[in-house]
């Protein structure tokens, strides 16, 4: 029967999983809002333009489904391809191993009238049986040096001797069962038998599955049934050969031994400690601990295993009657050359051609060269099949592509190499010269009789060997539902690293893992709720005590969710880098909302789902008030954040909204305001009091790293294991405060974390934006850097830098011993300020990796960063850089023995690498001043010591400003040194140009410069997003003297300079700084005037300032004269500042007056005029500025001692600060007492200010001086002596140089007078200068180059499992049904019916906006007045998600059409009506889940059918509760009208029907929660 179709309810609609308060009603709801005036209805649409992160999504999106297309037929093929010829080409193998083979031999060369047969050699059969062996030892080799390198250069354990012996068996009964199958069974059966017996490998693995089933698998009974026919199906493979040919062939007798002994290989996939058994119990935790001792066990079992076979092969050898001596005797003579002979046969009357068993022998032979590589090639052939095979299995299983280019191949292997078999042997018994010119005459497969072809389909062999078919595939299910991780890890996907060469499709069906990660089910979330010490840790989940737990442990499913935290440092940001970042986290918030709302809803199970909160370390958040020096205010930059948060979240999404105004809240270290985003996630800024904590960005960084992970996270009341696993799914994602991305940006690291629980932070590709030529050589860096550099570090060891403005970082890595803790160390001596403060995201990732951490680079998670746009900027940017970078470098390679000890992924070759680049750095001004010079002579055509003269004379007077002058003189000469460098630059590339034409493409210049430009442009390629970052590769060139020597050189000498550098600001300074600085100026200028020759000239007559002149003469102001001096007379000036200062005194007292008289400043406006007209007559009448802020400062301290007394406060009850307006009169609230004692505890602890010991700080200057000399000299000695050197090489490059054998020109002399022609060579010469050149950064290069290739293979293939296909190519069967599509779609549904854009069936942009045609028929004026009369929308996404989740209507889906945004997906992959019916049915069954829930709460439950559901439908959604994360439970929430009703967003009676907005009603201010409690309350709730 059809389901009864119900219309949701009231309860149904107010149902909100509003965790604990709303957004704010009185600001969406927009009854409180005083309409505009009808004069002001003009607007401002929100812009289209898309962030560059979002820039060419769509297009980039659908090249990759393409592409992914393309990679899912492609790796099918090639892995069914592979298949078949790997297991072909072992058959092929064990065809020639029969003694009494004979065959048909083509006569083409022989005689075309004769027929002939051919017997196989014993020279021959040595030969395929040494194949056979080698094909199987490879792999193995490979598990050895595989087992090796791990143990080696990583961590191994010591397997206990109990599951040493078990494995020893088991892999012992493996190999020798396969000796058995290749050696005694398969040369006496035919090909077609063979291949049909392969597939009857898997009855132990078959009996341990169904020994492992325990009564929590649904469908148990069944299963067993299914497992027990599968089993007795493997069986028969075992006795149908053996009994059909049995009698002729004695061989195949060994069937079910060697078919039952190379199962026992495969136990360990299928035991469980889930099993009902003890026995099968007990060999599952042999398994569990074999996870830390595989590759220390299989170091001696790949040993055994191959000598295990070999002993094997020889011992079934000798059975059949080879002689063991003989066999290793011929084996040179199998691989080399010998003779086959050939028989003449007359057939018999009653014979054909085909049946040589009636043959008669005609006595004459021929003899024929044996084609004795044949052996090799095939070897080879199957040994590169099997391991593609394997590889492109694995690459499928980790893109996630399994199900079609794995499993499906891998069950293919055998149909597709039977039907082929059995096609080639039909073509070859119809004509033995068939295969004449590619398989020699004497070699082929064993065929069946003709028979058995021609009656394959009908006959009895085919349904049975369908049933071995069908049984292997039942054993084998797991590998079409895969459960692992996207680019999950070898170990995690195979049970033994290797595979198994010879039976190479059962191998990769039985070896596959049957069990991956268990997925988080909604159960676990529906019991998440609030276990954290403070308010704000009700987004970060925990599941109850109560919930199902690991045995022995309290660790609850739900602890593995991922939990980010995005913490962001700003300072001094613009707004438009301030909009970039608010965006990107409005983007995250969005999406978090609909993985949530698709979790809680639609009962889905979202693999990726994440838990997210925001937290902005504002430094210098506040300044000093303009009221009084005592009061702080908070600064521009903060007001600038509250200001563009709603314009923010109006370009994201797409309407205009605005956002409840922050929670303000005192903090020991400042204030916090906390803002409640759309998706209900929550952004807190912590505004930093320099006065009260630390300022810059390190100190922000152990903010948030104690906060979070020490009392969010270690002080919550749930055991240590719990914390341990919460600890490991913790990610800080560290941001910039002008950083841009998207959220699959940050998935994409969540999922390298996920693959690999040793990494402990993973950053992304960062993209500097901005504009101007230094941003355009910045392009080309960050792209050249980005593309070589990190990712060569990430294959060949760690990355050693994960950038702050973009990375994620582990939570439980950042709390291991000496990271945090460590990271806490105040800087106490002067390379402590160059390593710690300098570079802190370049420290912390050094104290990982001295930890044993990982840090791996993504470039498929992109960013986009603003970068320096002026030269001083960049150079002030890199001037702390590099000595950081080179600070922490040295002290990573320092201490290189340890790191290599405690860090499995650094090894020697990779420290030996860094070396090479800290060698190079180092160098680099002496490298490019040899480049400089050696130019110089190519392109000018002038000698080594003038060109060395022009170049050494402006380094060493720019070094010289460096030392003597400020920063702004250095700045000022580099420039000009820059500019002058690319302009010889420029014409050295033309000289070179010239040169490298006259020396020819062969010279060592030409191919090196190929080569480096064929490098970047393969890399451009390999990066298409990112292609046209290679042009500005021009202005990189011509900067190199400017960036690898000046800007070094700069860097270096300035190496004493500790300030940031950048995004400086003048600091807002008290009166009294202020008066003091203006006296130290007079002072000054007193003291400059008088240590001048007029000052000295003029002593004695007067102090200056004060003196009168009656006659003064100058010349242009080279000199003046001034006679008759006498000083002024001062009694005026007196007299008006009495004046003065007493019209400001009744001013004040009048002011205070007015205050008693009108409180509530209802004259305001008179007093501020009058107020603006004495300051106008006040700056008339004092002249001297001092002197007005010294009667101002006086004025003030009478006023306060006869006006109002001034209000107490305390900074933790009422600062300030937190009654500005600016702050848009938000909730105010405090922090719990628990909090608060440890933000007091931490900043007492560690990030109390440090003051400003004037002594200290000279000594630290004095240091850093002393380190600052040190490094140049050390830094200068090492590069005079490189530039000695080769310099000196080079002027005797006549004696010392090397012959270049490429390029070389012929020259051809004819003497007349002799006859003579002579015929000399000229050699181009590689100089010393090109002898470094090249063999340095050649090498360099060429490890860069392949390592990027093969970072790029795993960027794409990260890109491509991450990548979803909604298309028809991608579908299942199973995806047909209403469930599965919106299981499918879930996300996709959600995201668009959650959209605020367009709620009330009314888009905010008129759709003939971007149509020029329709111009002239825009209905201006109607969409303004529409406008204006319409309600301000909602701000939350999951009342608009439910709004329209409940409208839906399958019936009315045309109608609904406009409203239901889930149509606007892609029509072609999904229709609307049975989308909308989908959504429907899911809503109905959630609904009517819920309410049983409800009555069994009530104690009263009622069929699901009376409320309109079906037992089907009701049967067909999860009986799972919904997620509260507030704790209120579901009684509470569905009880009206006394349950938890959200009154925020109750809709009111008139909106029920007609399906209009959801409405905020407005809440009474004696029910209101943002009302801030009194001082006394506060108070007491602090004592």
């Amino acid at each position: 029967m059809a389901a009864v179709r119900r219309e949701p309810t009231d309860n149904d609609r107010s149902f909100s999983d509003d965790e604990s308060t709303p957004l704010n009603n009185d600001i969406y709801s927009g009854s409180n809002r005083t309409e505009p005036a009808g004069w002001d209805v003009f607007r401002v649409l929100p812009p289209e333009a898309e962030s560059i992160s979002t820039a060419n999504q769509q297009f980039l999106e659908t090249t990759i489904k393409v592409i992914k297309v393309i990679v899912y037929l492609v790796t099918f093929i090639i892995v069914l391809t592979a298949g078949v010829i790997a297991k072909g080409s072992v058959l092929f193998m064990t065809s020639q191993l029969r003694p009494d083979k004979t065959i048909p031999y083509c006569n083409v060369e022989v005689g075309r009238q004769k027929t002939f047969t051919v017997s196989v050699p014993e020279e021959e059969r040595v030969a395929w049986a040494w194949c056979i062996f080698f094909a199987y030892i490879v792999p193995e080799v490979g598990t050895f040096i595989r087992s090796v390198r791990i143990c080696f250069f990583k961590s191994w354990h010591r397997p206990p001797s109990i599951d040493f012996l078990i494995i020893f068996f088991a892999e012992t009964c493996h190999t020798v069962g396969l000796a058995l199958l290749m050696f005694a069974v398969l040369p006496d059966l035919d090909v077609v038998k063979g291949a049909m017996l392969t597939n009857c490998m898997c009855i132990v693995p078959g009996i341990f599955g169904m020994l492992s089933r325990n009564n929590k698998e649904s469908k148990r009974f069944a299963k067993v049934i299914v497992d027990m026919l599968a089993i007795a199906a493997q069986i028969t493979g075992l006795v149908v050969w053996p009994l059909v040919e049995g009698e002729k062939k004695p061989g195949v007798w060994l069937i079910p031994a060697s078919a039952f002994l190379t199962s026992v290989g495969w136990w360990e996939n299928y035991v469980s400690q889930r099993s009902p058994l003890a026995f099968v119990k007990a060999l599952g935790r042999v398994k569990e601990r074999m996870e830390r001792t595989r590759y220390f066990t299989y170091i001696f079992m790949s040993v055994w295993k191959g000598v295990t076979f070999f002993c094997s092969m020889l011992l079934v050898l000798h059975m059949r009657g080879q002689s063991v001596p003989n066999f290793l005797a011929m084996f040179n003579t199998g691989f080399s050359e010998h003779k086959i002979t050939i028989n003449e046969v007359r057939p018999s009357s009653t014979s054909t051609l085909s049946d040589l068993a009636n043959a008669i022998p005609t006595g004459e032979t021929t003899e024929i060269d044996a084609a004795y590589n044949t052996a090799f090639y095939v070897l080879l052939i199957q040994i590169c099949a099997a391991y593609i095979c394997y590889i492109f299995g694995k690459f499928a299983c980790k893109i996630m592509i399994q199900g079609f280019s794995y499993a499906f191949p891998v069950n293919l292997t055998i149909p597709v190499t039977i039907s082929l078999l059995i096609a080639a042997c039909g073509l070859r018994n119809g004509d033995p010269c068939f295969f004449h010119n590619s398989i020699p005459d004497y070699l082929f497969f064993d065929s069946p009789p003709v028979y058995f072809l021609n009656d394959f389909i009908t006959g009895e062999h085919a349904w049975v060997w369908l049933l071995w078919l069908l049984s292997q595939t039942w054993i084998t299910l797991h590998i079409w539902t895969p459960k692992c991780e996207r680019l999950a890890a070898t170990e995690k996907l195979f049970v033994n690293p290797m595979y198994d060469s010879l039976l190479i499709d059962q191998s990769m069906g039985l070896n596959r893992r049957r069990d991956g990660e268990d997925d988080v089910k909604t159960e676990d979330l529906a019991d998440i709720h609030k276990e954290g010490m403070d308010e704000y840790y009700e987004t970060i989940s925990v599941q109850t005590e109560g919930s199902s737990s690991t045995p022995g442990k309290q660790v609850k499913s739900s602890d593995s969710i991922t939990r980010i935290y995005a913490c962001a440092t700003m300072w001094h940001e613009t707004k438009e880098e301030m909009m970039e970042m608010l965006k990107s986290i409005i983007r995250l918030d969005e999406d978090q909302s609909a993985r949530r709302v698709a979790q809680k809803y639609l009962r889905i199970v979202d693999p990726d789902y994440y838990e997210f909160e925001t937290h902005i370390f504002f430094d210098d958040a506040f300044e000093i008030s303009d009221e009084n020096d005592d009061d702080n205010v908070v600064n521009r930059f903060v007001k600038m954040l509250i200001e563009t948060i709603d314009e923010a979240a109006t370009h994201v999404h797409e309407t205009t909204i605005r956002i409840k105004p922050p929670k303000r809240i005192p903090a020991p270290y400042g204030g916090r305001l906390v803002w409640t985003l759309p998706g209900k996630t929550k952004m807190i800024a912590h505004l930093k009091d320099k006065g009260k904590i630390r300022h810059r960005k390190r100190w922000s960084q152990v903010m948030y790293m104690y906060y979070l992970l020490g009392h969010r996270l270690m002080e919550l009341p749930i055991s240590v294991d719990r914390k341990e696993v919460m600890a490991e799914n913790t990610y800080l994602l560290t941001l910039d405060g002008d950083i841009d991305f998207q959220p699959t940006a940050v998935q994409l690291l969540v999922d390298l974390m996920k693959k690999n629980r040793n990494l402990g932070a993973a950053c992304g590709r960062i993209h500097p934006v901005g504009s101007g030529p230094m941003v355009w050589y910045q392009m080309f860096e960050y792209a050249i850097g980005h593309w070589l550099q990190k990712a060569t570090e990430h294959m060949i060891g760690c990355v050693l830098c994960s950038p702050g403005c973009f990375s994620l970082f582990r939570g439980k890595a950042l709390m291991d011993d000496n990271v945090m803790r460590r990271y806490t160390q105040r800087s106490d001596e002067a390379r402590h300020y160059v390593q710690y403060d300098q570079g802190e995201d370049r420290w912390l990732c050094t104290l990982l990796l001295q930890r044993g951490y990982r840090v791996e680079y993504s470039a498929a998670s992109d960013a986009y960063t603003h970068c320096p746009e002026g030269f001083n900027e960049f150079y002030q940017q890199r001037r702390r850089w590099v000595p950081s970078t080179m600070a922490n470098i040295m002290d990573l390679l320092g201490d290189y023995k340890k790191t290599i000890k405690v860090n499995d992924n650094i090894s020697m070759p990779y420290i030996g690498y860094q070396m090479m680049l800290m060698g190079g750095t180092i160098l680099g001004p002496g490298t490019i001043f040899l480049m400089l010079v050696g130019a110089f002579v190519a392109a000018f055509k002038i000698d080594n010591w003038t060109s060395f003269t022009y170049n050494i004379v402006p380094i060493l007077f720019f070094m010289l400003i460096c030392f003597t002058t400020k920063s702004e003189i250095q700045l000022l000469f580099a420039q000009i040194l820059s500019t002058a460098y690319a302009l010889i630059m420029m014409a050295v590339i033309v000289g070179t140009a010239l040169q490298l034409g006259e020396d020819g493409i062969g010279s060592p210049s030409a191919i090196f410069l190929i080569a480096m430009t064929g490098s970047f442009l393969i890399a451009a390629f390999l990066h298409p997003q990112e292609f046209w970052c290679i042009v500005p590769g021009i202005i990189y060139l011509l900067s190199i003297p400017s960036m690898y020597l000046l800007l070094i050189l700069y860097s270096i000498i300035n190496l004493n300079v500790v300030s940031w550098g950048t995004r400086e600001v003048q600091t807002k300074k008290t009166k009294k700084e202020m008066e003091q600085d203006k006296k130290d100026a007079e002072e000054a200028k007193k003291k400059a005037k008088n240590n001048s020759l007029l000052g000295f000239l003029g002593k004695g007559n007067g102090s200056g300032d004060s003196d009168e002149g009656a006659f003064e003469f100058s010349m242009a102001g080279l000199f003046k004269i001034i006679l008759c001096q006498h000083p002024a007379n001062d009694s005026e000036r007196q007299q008006l500042s009495r004046i003065a200062e007493s019209l400001e005194t009744l001013s004040k007292r009048l002011e205070n007056i007015e205050r008693v008289v009108d409180p509530h400043n209802m004259h305001g406006t008179r007093r501020r005029s009058i107020s603006r007209c004495e300051g106008s007559h006040r700056g008339a009448l004092t002249e001297d500025k001092a002197e007005e802020d010294q009667s101002r400062s006086e004025d003030e301290e009478e006023s306060e001692g006869t006006g109002e007394p001034r209000q107490k406060r305390d900074d933790l009850v009422n600062p300030y600060w937190m009654e500005d307006p600016d702050l848009k009169h938000g909730e105010v609230d405090f922090m719990s007492k628990a909090e608060e004692t440890f933000w007091k505890d931490l900043i007492a602890k560690y990030l109390y200010p440090i003051d400003a010991n004037k002594e200290e700080q000279v000594r630290i200057a004095r240091d850093l001086i002393e380190l600052r000399n040190k490094s140049v000299f050390a830094f200068f000695m090492f590069n005079a002596l490189f530039v000695l050197i080769v310099f000196l090489l080079q002027l005797n490059k006549d004696q010392i140089h090397v012959d270049w054998p490429l390029g070389v020109k012929t020259n051809v002399t004819f003497n007349e007078e002799t006859k003579e022609v002579h015929v000399s060579k000229e050699y181009l010469q590689l100089e010393p200068i090109g002898l470094v050149f090249v063999f340095f950064f050649a090498l360099i290069l060429v490890i860069q180059f392949l390592a990027m290739l093969f970072h790029r293979f795993g960027t794409i293939s990260h890109i491509l499992a991450s990548t979803e296909l909604n298309w028809y190519c991608n579908k299942k069967v199973d995806d047909t049904s209403t469930d599965a599509l919106v299981d499918r779609h879930a996300l996709d549904f959600v995201r668009h019916m959650q959209k605020l854009r367009g709620l009330d069936n009314d888009q905010d942009n008129d759709e003939s906006l971007n149509d020029p045609d329709r111009i002239s028929h825009r209905r201006t004026i109607h969409n303004l007045d529409k406008h204006s009369r319409k309600k301000q929308v909602i701000g939350t996404l999951d009342v608009a998600f439910k709004k329209r989740f409940f409208a839906i209507s399958a019936e009315n889906g045309k109608a609904e059409a406009a409203g239901t945004p889930v149509l606007g997906l892609n029509r072609k992959m999904i229709n609307r009506e049975e989308a909308l019916k989908a959504l429907e049915i899911r809503r109905n069954s959630v609904l009517a889940e819920r309410r049983k829930s409800q009555m069994k709460t009530l104690g009263a439950s009622k069929a699901p059918s009376e409320y309109g559901v079906t037992g089907a439908q009701a049967m067909a959604a999860p009986r799972h509760r919904v997620s509260v994360a507030s704790g209120v439970s579901l009684k509470e929430m569905f009880e009206p009208p006394t349950g938890s009703v959200n009154h925020a967003y109750e809709e009111e009676p008139s909106s029920m029907n007609n399906n209009s907005s959801v409405r905020l009603a407005n809440m009474r201010s004696s029910n209101s929660k943002w009302k801030a409690p009194s001082e006394s309350s506060r108070k007491n709730s602090r004592m």
